[in-house]
């Protein structure tokens, strides 16, 4: 393929107004063409009913197995909001020949991935493995569909894991009740989309067992299931073991309850207003129903919320955000059920600002929509990044075969999967008209304002009273023709399939070269997709930020796309929605990272244009502002969530006033302090070709991209001198055990901290597997405790983070807040294990595993195999190490991971940080911990070391 090599002229200065003489803007522009490859894929219908869809793909290691069953919120008995959430945990639980740590040992003790998500039409549960498991998978999947271990345990263990996840995503989150419980509330009046997902505690405290079982029986039979496999297989092979494990099942004889409720036509708008707790700023929701998933005009009002609000040039972030700053936030969501839609527009609103100017400015936007048609160049910019969208999806097996499921369930042919980008790009601006002006209607829509509990009227109840909607389904409906079902003893299982022989892990080719200037440029080409990413690195992060000056890294990297020579913001985010790319900056503790991704045929431009913004900046005083503003808004809803500000304040207490203690963020003070000369100055100092990384991977060949490369950067050399050595970590602080108290907070959250390693350091790779044995993801012993035995919290989870200088390693749940002193209690003995006990054999092998498969399900993507190979090149450590890495974890020994903890993870020295209502915790809190530092939320400054 040939790539386009844009040539910069070198004469122009890094801080330059003037526009450089280039190819850039005579270069065409995108055809508009850009499409989806077809799904190669096959169906078949088992005799019991199910649905099989196979899709073989020899381009990786990996397979998926997917299972869709067609029950979803919306079929929730009467009585039992939520139950079919609740059931996506059960489904977890034992069967009959596996006991109930199934999933865990199947998936991530082999390097692999298991979860599930619940939607109002369907539940869906999908396992990523190494190509070798899948027969195990298989049987595993039939087990649970036919013999499911439902009892009083797993029930009275699964109905506290939900409250907990219903505490920490509705009543936690500033914004969780709004977008969970009230917008369905006031989108509908009679359907059960009006129903919350998650359900009600009252409803979840009410289930039983007998309930639980009778559910499995109506809704989980193979007849209302469909299977869906993809990856590296043998079709022959395939279709053989799903005959042996699934054909077996039997189809029920009952009928499965069916929902048809017709939603009447809105009789005129309507307008509501809700008051919750800890709600930063307010916000408004204007929303309207529209059509069903296989609707005609689903596309063009995907095309129409593309125009909206997808991206900086849309025209919600240019009116509310950009040009007016009457909003921190503004989106809309396009939303389709089965049997009805939704077309949502919200404003979080700025400081000074309130929710009727939001509704105002965001029903001007829709009316725009309704009386003039959109521009050819917005309509092809919604179209691409829409298509772009889904060929970036396509990108893994997961993905794939999730599109091809959901499109077999909502439409009822897996092949509509592969037709969404062909009715994308046959959209027009008349559609788009068409649809505005049907479907969303002055006299069709709801508002739903927003506001904190302190702004609530005395005559106004402080919860909303329940909301009736009566469900199609009853407990009556539900089948009582099951059989309860017993874990087997050992002896009589059934033996789980053994797995086949292993593929190894294959890590890309990477090909390097410095340039004269310094640079070093890196280029992992893989075949595939046609897509290319570039990752720009700098040693710039927030550890280099002046003291009081807290986020100039991160908002110089925000500003990176705000203007350059020639091209105002609005001009640089319409051409890169253009190109069907994503081109953005993000700093780090250590490091700012410029990427830019986009199809194989616009890579030429976007990387021009990524160079562009990077050597010929245009920015403005009303830029910095403009950025300086939105970093404060994000700042202050990051102050009002318990986990964030434990995360912000866990670095203070392990680092103290030292750079690594500063928030990556900015404290508002710290923003507010940002002027335009010390964005420039900044990047002046930090921004710097012999201190840089570039990474190209994808679709493009290493000598192309070494022109692109030399053509855009060769020539560029550094204005000022390097900075000096600089101290990040500081000097070790003594443990601190600090409290910060949110008053009426539902979850508190809880952070532990201590210093650990360089990303250099000898004992990296058995530090990589104690954090995966400690906290690594669900397997985990501290989710195993706290989440699985206790049913304290939705998961509870360690943290590694390696740097430049010394890092941090890091416990982290969020709980209800009276088990606050149970979870650091069993945080702190589970951090001491690991240097008093060597780690058992079996759970060294399948920790190895896990952190192997997740090494080589990363590097399935373009984006991931760049993020791997910058990973390493950035702390100048020898390319090598990326296909040494699967070895260097494998060489670990119990040993090493005990000496590791011995030196580095002592729990006496691991500082405490809780966020939550003290009132509820602090007494038991202070019999551990005489000297605990009690802070009053109000009071925080994260300024400095004390955070008063």
């Amino acid at each position: 393929m040939k790539y386009s090599i844009l040539l910069i002229a070198a004469a122009i200065g890094m801080w330059s107004t003037a526009a450089p003489v280039s190819a850039l803007t005579a270069m065409p522009p995108p055809s508009g063409d850009l499409r989806t490859a077809p799904l190669e894929f096959q169906t078949r219908t088992l005799a019991n009913g199910l649905q099989v869809i196979s899709l073989p793909d020899r381009n990786t290691a990996d397979v998926t197995v997917q299972v869709w069953y067609r029950v979803g919120s919306k079929d929730d008995p009467q009585g039992r909001s939520g139950f079919a959430h609740l059931f996506e945990h059960m489904m977890f639980k034992a069967t009959r020949n596996r006991p109930e740590d199934t999933w865990e040992t199947l998936t991530e003790s082999v390097g692999g991935v298991n979860n599930a998500g619940v939607f109002p039409d369907a539940t869906w549960y999908f396992s990523v493995v190494p190509a070798n498991q899948l027969e195990r998978l298989l049987f595993a999947e039939a087990e649970r569909m036919g013999s499911l271990v439902v009892d009083e345990a797993a029930l009275t263990s699964e109905t506290s894991v939900v409250q907990e996840e219903y505490r920490q995503r509705v009543l936690a989150e500033p914004y969780g009740r709004l977008f969970s419980l009230y917008l369905p509330r006031e989108l509908y009046q009679v359907h059960p989309y009006r129903r919350p997902a998650i359900g009600a505690l009252e409803d979840l405290n009410a289930s039983t067992v007998e309930d639980v079982r009778r559910f499995h029986a109506t809704y989980y039979r193979p007849d209302n299931a469909v299977l869906v496999v993809a990856g590296d297989f043998d079709l022959a092979q395939l279709n053989e073991w799903i005959d042996q494990y699934f054909g077996s099942l039997e189809r029920p004889a009952e009928p499965i309850p069916h929902i048809a409720v017709e939603e009447p036509n809105p009789a005129g708008p309507r307008e509501a207003t809700y008051y919750a707790p800890n709600v930063p700023a307010p916000a408004v929701v204007v929303g309207w129903r529209t059509v069903p998933y296989d609707h005609p005009d689903r596309a063009a009002l995907k095309v129409l919320n593309g125009v909206l609000s997808t991206g900086q040039s849309s025209r919600l972030f240019q009116s509310l955000i950009y040009d007016r700053r009457l909003a921190s936030r503004a989106a809309s969501n396009a939303d389709f059920n089965m049997q009805a839609g939704v077309f949502t527009a919200h404003a979080i609103m700025a400081e000074g600002h309130d929710v009727e100017e939001g509704q105002n400015a965001i029903l001007a936007q829709v009316a725009r929509l309704r009386n003039e048609p959109v521009s050819a160049d917005e309509l092809q910019e919604a179209k691409t990044e829409l298509v772009a969208a889904l060929l970036r999806g396509r990108e893994t097996i997961d993905r794939k075969a999730h599109d091809l499921g959901q499109a077999l369930i909502m439409t009822g042919h897996a092949s509509s999967a592969d037709t969404d980008a062909m009715r994308i790009q046959a959209v027009t601006a008349e559609d788009i008209r068409r649809v505005a002006k049907r479907y969303l209607t002055d006299e069709t829509r709801v508002i739903l304002r927003y506001r904190d509990e302190a702004e609530r009227p005395d005559d106004v109840p402080a919860e909303p009273t329940p909301f009736p909607v009566q469900a199609p389904v009853g407990l009556s409906d539900l089948s009582t023709a099951y059989d309860i079902v017993e874990l087997a003893p050992a002896a009589e299982r059934v033996a789980t399939p053994e797995a086949g022989p292993a593929r190894a892990v294959v890590t890309p080719e990477v090909f390097e070269r410095t340039l004269a200037n310094g640079l070093r440029v890196y280029v992992a080409p893989t075949r595939g997709l046609p897509l290319v990413s570039a990752r720009l690195s700098f040693a710039a992060g927030s550890a280099h930020d002046p003291a009081e000056r807290s986020g100039l890294a991160s908002v110089t990297a925000s500003l990176l796309t705000q203007g350059a020579a020639g091209r105002s913001a609005s001009q640089i985010a319409s051409e890169i929605e253009q190109l069907g790319a994503v081109v953005g900056a993000t700093a780090g503790a250590d490091f700012t990272s410029i990427h830019a991704n986009s199809p194989s045929d616009t890579f030429g431009r976007t990387f021009a244009l990524l160079s562009h913004l990077v050597r010929h900046p245009r920015l403005t005083p009303e830029e910095v502002d403009r950025q300086k503003a939105q970093a404060i808004a994000g700042v202050g809803m990051e102050y009002r969530q318990p986990m964030m500000v434990a995360y912000a304040a866990i670095a203070r207490a392990v680092y103290g006033d030292a750079p690594y203690g500063s928030p990556a963020r900015g404290t508002p003070s710290g923003l507010n302090a940002i002027a335009l000369d010390d964005v420039a100055a900044f990047r002046a100092k930090r921004w710097r070709p012999e201190e840089a990384t570039l990474v190209f991977s994808g679709d493009i060949d290493p000598e192309t991209a070494f022109a692109l490369a030399q053509s855009a950067f060769g020539d560029w050399s550094a204005p000022s001198s390097a900075e000096g050595g600089l101290k990040r970590a500081g000097e070790p602080a003594d443990r601190r055990v600090i409290v910060i108290d949110m008053p009426g907070v539902d979850q508190a959250g809880v952070y532990l901290g201590a210093r650990s390693i360089l990303r250099k350091d000898a004992s990296y790779y058995p530090f990589l597997i104690a954090n995966s044995v400690l906290g690594g993801g669900f397997s985990g012993r501290l989710n195993r405790i706290i989440r699985v035995q206790r049913g304290l919290a939705y998961y509870a989870l360690s943290g590694f983070l390696p740097r430049e200088d010394e890092g941090i390693a890091m416990a982290f749940t969020q709980t209800r807040n009276e088990a606050v002193p149970e979870v650091i209690q069993v945080m702190l003995a589970e951090i001491g294990r690991l240097s008093t006990e060597p780690v058992a054999t079996e759970e060294m092998e399948t920790r190895r595993a896990a952190l192997v498969g997740a090494f080589a399900r990363g590097l399935e993507t373009v984006d991931g195999r760049g993020s791997a190979v910058a990973a390493i090149a950035n702390h100048g450590l020898p390319i090598g190490e990326l296909e040494g890495h699967v070895s260097s974890i494998r060489a670990v020994s119990a040993e090493d991971i005990r000496k590791a903890a011995s030196e580095h993870l002592d729990p006496a020295k691991f500082s405490i940080v809780v966020v939550g209502d003290s009132s509820q915790f602090l007494e038991a809190l202070r019999r551990d911990y005489p000297n605990v530092e009690l802070i009053p939320a109000t009071d925080l400054n994260l300024d400095g070391a004390a955070l008063l």
